[in-house]
């Protein structure tokens, strides 16, 4: 499901979208590696099947090249109920799409969205997790 950091800046410049994951919210952000920065789209606030229906309607939309999605842990670093349903959404999105996913480790991006005076704060969470996968891929 994942790729190794680093294989997208082999094959060029490449687009992602990044998903904040929530039960009841989903943050949305999009980037490129060129720029390696992101921006926030929305924040979809559906469930089951018209969650995946607006994801699809995004991809098809942006034509992302990979999806990454954040992974929330304890603030030391154990995993948490959240932390499987995070990763469970990566893997639907990965069945459905057949896309790479990537994920990342979010701990604290909502609240930094928060501190940042974000309007909407699941998006500029995904910015963030976006921000951090461009990060790590250096």
């Amino acid at each position: 499901m994942t790729t190794a950091p680093g294989a997208s800046q082999a094959r060029g410049v490449q687009s992602f979208l990044a998903f904040d994951f929530g039960l009841k919210r989903v943050g949305v952000a999009t980037g490129n590696t060129l720029l390696k920065s992101a921006q926030p789209l929305r924040t979809l606030a559906v469930e089951g099947d018209a969650r995946f229906a607006a994801i699809g309607a995004l991809i098809r939309e942006w034509t992302p090249d990979g999806l990454v999605v954040g992974v929330p842990f304890h603030p030391d670093g154990a995993a948490h109920d959240n932390t499987e349903r995070a990763r469970r959404f990566g893997r639907q999105l990965h069945g459905r799409f057949r896309l790479p996913v990537h994920e990342v480790d979010e701990r604290y991006t909502t609240t930094e969205a928060l501190a940042g005076g974000a309007r909407d704060a699941d998006a500029a969470a995904a910015a963030l997790i976006l921000e951090q996968f461009f990060r790590e891929c250096e």
